[in-house]
């Protein structure tokens, strides 16, 4: 604190913002205790219901009552504010939901932010506004410098928020809370760190990609009649062919068919799997009309982590 005009006393009451103190000890930039303090003079000052923001002015009050009546009235305006800004947030994020990516819906990673003064918090701010948010956006419902208290711990559950802590501590019984409603607090002491644990919790909200896989190239060498349908005798040329998994027939370089191989034999037995060099039967419950000099492409899909640098 700064004291501009008058003298600040220990024992004063004041209204900081919308933050009520009552100077309980004073420290100056040395960090010897004193007792009062006069303009220009800067002081480290105990004794406040919660920390002020960083700007906010201070008045000292004779009546403690008038004092509490005046941070009561700002409160409610700073909370009518703070609705109004979420509010129009949310309608953002709604009226541009349609720009979103086709492949995903829009995703939000919500978070409490606390940490030991303001200046960390408008750092960290900062640096999540430099982010890729196209397919998941980080929505800070709170950020403040202070403690972490039963309050955020509250809010974090009825939002389903991450609590973000840098630098700063828990009050007492936020831990019991924590555990009790569940709720995911992350402490930090360098924000590179931070930084890191918030991407990759983002690129945990995408939706995989689907990959396809390559598992092997056959050849056709001959045909067979069974039934109503036909095998294809084949050798792989390459890999290896799974029973079960996909594949593509293709003749003159051009697919033919693509499905699923569900019949795979080595002379008349059932085989999960045949490699390099072999000899097998192939068959398609959806095709038959194999042709000798044919490719069989054997594959399978597999899911892969995607990044926000994607």
């Amino acid at each position: 604190m700064l004291v501009q005009n008058g003298t600040l006393k220990s024992g004063d009451v004041l209204a900081a913002g919308s933050v009520l103190g009552k100077i309980r000890a004073m420290v100056d930039e040395h960090g010897n205790r004193i007792k009062e303090a006069g303009p220009s003079f800067p002081v480290e000052a105990l004794g406040f219901s919660e920390v002020p923001t960083a700007g906010d002015e201070f008045a000292v009050y004779s009546d403690e009552k008038i004092a509490r009546s005046i941070v009561g009235d700002r409160a409610t305006d700073a909370r009518a504010i703070k609705l109004a800004q979420q509010m129009a947030s949310r309608r953002v994020s709604l009226s541009t939901l349609s720009t979103q990516a086709s492949d995903g819906e829009l995703k939000e990673l919500n978070l409490i932010l606390k940490a030991d003064v303001q200046g960390s918090v408008e750092a960290i701010l900062g640096s999540l506004e430099q982010l890729p948010k196209n397919e998941v956006q980080v929505r800070v419902l709170l950020s403040a410098p202070g403690e972490i208290t039963e309050t955020d711990i509250d809010l974090a559950a009825a939002s389903g928020s991450v609590i973000i802590g840098f630098n700063t501590s828990l009050a007492s019984g936020a831990k019991r809370a924590a555990d009790a409603n569940d709720v995911d607090i992350r402490e930090y002491e360098v924000i590179y760190k931070l930084l890191e644990d918030i991407q990759l919790a983002m690129e945990g909200l995408l939706e995989p990609d689907l990959v396809e896989e390559s598992l092997g190239k056959a050849q056709v060498r001959a045909t067979f009649a069974v039934g109503k349908g036909a095998i294809a005798g084949c050798y792989i040329q390459t890999g290896k062919l799974q029973r079960n998994c996909s594949l593509r027939v293709l003749r003159s370089d051009k697919v033919i068919f693509e499905g699923n191989l569900d019949s795979l034999k080595r002379s008349k037995d059932d085989v999960k799997e045949v490699n390099t060099g072999f000899e097998c039967g192939v068959g398609c419950d959806k095709f038959s009309s194999w042709n000798e000099g044919d490719i069989i492409e054997a594959f399978k899909f597999v899911t892969k982590k995607r990044t926000l640098a994607k």
